[in-house]
């Protein structure tokens, strides 16, 4: 069995005085449904995350980083919060700097000074939504950042964010060690899209579908309270549609979900405004959920290029859906009333629900103990609710998404009543 490998900075000589230690060689299998007598012929194998008995870094003489970056997640200020407390109350280490405005706070000419972060500091930042480190999308100069990083002492690096955070996180951590520089590099997985592989659920998710629960009931009730009344709400979900779905089976009040997984045909007798058109005729009223990813063959317009994090700048399927129902079912002569719900900051700016917030405090402290004991280069995953120590270079290597032959896509259809559009 492929056990998935971990690169450490040394070796580890300084008691832990952490309790409830995990032994080195405890490992977390990624697949654990195997037929009787038929085991998977390569299993992967994730080393169990957890505090270790011996520690790499002396609590008293050690300085600890965090960067916030990308877009906004229900929960960011947990992490950080959760990050300094495990640091100083649970290991003694007693300086903590905040990067501020992302990985351009790793730029010692462009970056803001950072925030020494305190108890007072930390106190009631849990209780908000955002980062009080600010935070932004695009890369840095990896040499530079590390320079800067060795000049001010920083031992440990906590990356808070996404693929494209994470991908710097790896330049960063291949940097320092072509140096021989003994820097610890440790991610905490983000995105409210939850889409990042090896993570079975990212912080905020929970809280997004809360959120997208609240709008879609007002959306619901406004279509319903209408003769023909068409709501459309437009969720978050680039390239995997786990908010919409989710949102979808826990309001039970959504008659079409739309998401990248599965392309649906606009036109024609099979297609999506065929089926609202029989949908209105025979109801009066519909709610129409689509992730911000979905019909992106069918929007209209040129290559939009890309942000600063690199990612490819979608077409907005929202506006365009609206736009194209409406048209349409004027050319039918069939009178409706839209109504267009764009939630999507709302949702991943307010603070965590309680299920978010337990999770954030456990992604933190476990990055912590795998800083502490000397490992880098790696982000803390969870697999068949196990924490584990994912590679970095291996967390691009996968991309996350919604099963269009899975038992989730399969609820969807039965909650809606719609054509699941595979093979139509």
């Amino acid at each position: 069995m492929p056990i998935i490998p971990i690169t450490r900075l040394g070796e580890c000589s300084i008691p832990s005085p952490v309790a409830n230690c995990v032994a080195d060689g405890v490992h977390v299998p990624m697949d654990t449904h195997w037929k009787l007598g038929q085991p998977p012929a390569d299993p992967m194998l994730f080393e169990q995350a957890g505090p270790r008995e011996k520690l790499f870094f002396d609590p008293a003489k050690t300085c600890a980083g965090i960067v916030t970056c990308g877009g906004l997640s229900p929960g960011l200020n947990n992490v950080i919060r959760s990050l300094f407390l495990q640091l100083y109350h649970g290991y003694g280490v007693r300086r903590v700097l905040g990067f501020r405005g992302g990985y351009i706070g790793l730029d010692p000419v462009r970056g803001e000074e950072p925030l020494e972060l305190t108890l007072d500091v930390v106190e009631d930042i849990h209780k908000h939504g955002g980062t009080i480190l600010n935070t932004s999308r695009g890369p840095v100069g990896i040499a530079a950042a590390v320079d800067n990083l060795i000049q001010r002492g920083v031992h440990m690096l906590f990356t808070i964010g996404g693929d494209g955070t994470q991908r710097g996180s790896c330049e960063l951590f291949k940097e320092a060690r072509r140096r021989g520089h003994p820097l610890s590099v440790v991610g905490v997985p983000k995105t409210i899209d939850n889409d990042i592989a090896f993570v079975s659920r990212t912080f905020g998710y929970l809280t997004a579908l809360e959120q997208a629960c609240m709008v879609i009931d007002r959306a619901h009730t406004e279509a319903h309270s209408v003769k023909n009344g068409i709501s459309v709400v437009k969720l978050m979900g680039r390239t995997a549609g786990f908010i919409a779905v989710g949102a979808t089976l826990a309001s039970q009040d959504v008659n079409f979900c739309l998401i990248p997984e599965v392309p649906f045909p606009l036109e024609g007798p099979n297609g999506f405004l065929a089926a609202l058109k029989k949908r209105i005729l025979a109801r009066a009223h519909a709610v129409v959920v689509v992730a911000e990813g979905a019909g992106q063959d069918l929007a209209c317009g040129s290559d939009s290029g890309r942000d600063a994090s690199g990612n490819t700048k979608l077409k907005d399927i929202g506006v365009f859906m609206r736009d194209r129902i409406e048209a349409y079912f004027k050319a039918e002569g069939v009178p409706v009333v839209m109504r267009y719900l764009d939630p999507s900051y709302l949702v991943r700016s307010c603070p965590p629900n309680s299920g978010d917030a337990i999770l954030c405090d456990l992604f933190a402290r476990h990055a912590v103990h795998a800083a502490m004991s000397g490992r880098t280069g790696l982000v803390i995953g969870m697999i068949n609710e196990q924490f584990v120590h994912v590679p970095i270079e291996l967390l691009g290597s996968q991309k996350k998404q919604v099963d269009p032959a899975g038992p989730q896509w399969h609820s969807v259809l039965a909650c809606t009543g719609q054509t699941s559009w595979i093979g139509a």
